[in-house]
């Protein structure tokens, strides 16, 4: 099959990129002697997990990180069993857990907060009191959580006042563990505030910062007599740019994968390093707005407009040819639900190329992971050539 042959929008990946960053993330982080869990929400593929432990002797560990019950279910059936849904744990959802660990999955949780910490030890005394009862020939364990065992749970540190977590220097974090008891399997956090730097000398400075509070929650939690085996850290660009993890056991990282925009914005990456782009087709012609109009809008690349507020400005995408190639200031400057336009950023008419009709054109994404969510699969290709080479499923929802 060629490009040519493909109805547009179509989710493009090159395989040989998407490879050497591979290969470069675990290069790094076995250099810095620490465990890699790489998060799969990006990918949401087995064709594309599987390369990540490409090398491995099948008997190695193969632990990775979930954003979603959807994603832990499907990556279990493909035979990962290590497995961290790395968001807060929802009351609703623990049923649903119970029932994945009865079933040989070796699935972790986290959370942030006293209340949660209290759910999920009421919840595992009570699957433990009807595992009692179903042992005397009472009622049955509905839960299907054998013999009551807890579930690991590691708790969420604000190393950068990003998003969630409890601060390591706060007598919360010390009541959590206290309350989770034996459920307590260690701490973690996500740095996203990196997404935010300006430099990397600042990314540097962010990824020390998020492992020193890591660390520093997991020896008080030590000191108070409760068990932190567990230290996990990441996010792509802190990953990218550690210098030195004492004292973390294991890193997260997703995006890297594919890399976008946003992380060639804070220089985590290169443009060229970016795998994944959108092939649209030039549907019409707005000449006196010097815009060209294609069949790829939101629908196709998502709403994300992450580089807006970095120091160049993408829209919604850089435009480039059939084969891969950016073109000189093309971008995707507006979307409609099912139309792109594509302008030159200086905005003046004359400067947009008109493109024949019919034209293919690729477009690379700000942001992976919301772009990718919005196709069923992966056409897979290899730099400037125009065949597809294989075709890979990926999923969404929950």
């Amino acid at each position: 099959m060629q490009l040519s042959d493909l109805e547009t929008p179509a989710l493009l990946l090159d395989a040989p990129k998407m490879e050497r960053n591979i290969a470069r993330m675990r290069a790094h982080l076995a250099a810095l002697g620490v465990s890699f869990r790489p998060h799969l929400k990006t990918a949401k593929s087995i064709d594309v997990t599987r390369r990540l432990f490409d090398g491995a002797p099948s008997d190695a560990p193969r632990p990775v990180t979930v954003s979603t019950l959807k994603e832990a279910e499907y990556f279990f059936a493909h035979g990962f069993t290590d497995i961290l849904y790395a968001v807060g744990i929802a009351e609703n959802k623990l049923k649903h857990v119970a029932d994945l660990r009865a079933r040989g999955c070796d699935l972790k949780i986290i959370l942030d907060n006293g209340d949660a910490a209290g759910s999920v030890a009421a919840f595992a005394a009570s699957v433990g009191n009807n595992a009692r009862r179903s042992a005397d020939g009472g009622a049955s364990n509905s839960t299907g959580n054998p013999a009551g065992k807890p579930v690991p749970t590691l708790i969420e540190i604000d190393s950068d006042s990003h998003r969630a977590g409890v601060l390591s220097e706060s007598d919360e974090l010390i009541a959590i563990g206290r309350t989770l008891g034996a459920s307590l399997a260690g701490v973690m956090t996500h740095a996203g505030d990196s997404y935010n730097c300006t430099s990397v000398e600042a990314i540097r400075a962010i990824a020390e910062q998020e492992r020193a509070l890591t660390v520093r929650a997991a020896e008080r939690l030590r000191a108070a007599s409760l068990p932190c085996p567990i230290v996990s850290v990441g996010s792509t660009p802190t990953a990218t740019y550690a210098g030195k993890l004492d004292g973390v056991t294991e890193v997260r990282a997703g995006v890297f994968v594919f890399f976008d925009l946003v992380m060639a914005g804070i220089d985590v990456c290169k443009i060229d390093d970016i795998a994944l782009s959108v092939l649209a087709t030039v549907i019409g012609h707005q000449r006196e707005k010097g815009w060209l109009i294609t069949d790829a809008g939101w629908m196709a690349m998502s709403r994300d407009r992450g580089t807006a507020s970095q120091r160049v400005d993408q829209g919604y995408g850089v435009v480039c040819d059939e084969a891969g190639r950016p073109i000189e200031s093309l971008i995707m400057s507006g979307a409609n639900q099912e139309h792109g336009i594509v302008a030159h950023r200086s905005s003046v008419a004359a400067d947009t190329p008109m493109f024949p009709i019919g034209t293919r054109l690729r477009i690379l994404p700000n942001h992976a992971c919301a772009t990718a969510a919005q196709h069923g699969r992966y056409h897979v290709v290899s730099g400037r050539r125009l065949a597809v080479e294989a075709l890979w499923e990926r999923f969404s929802g929950w």
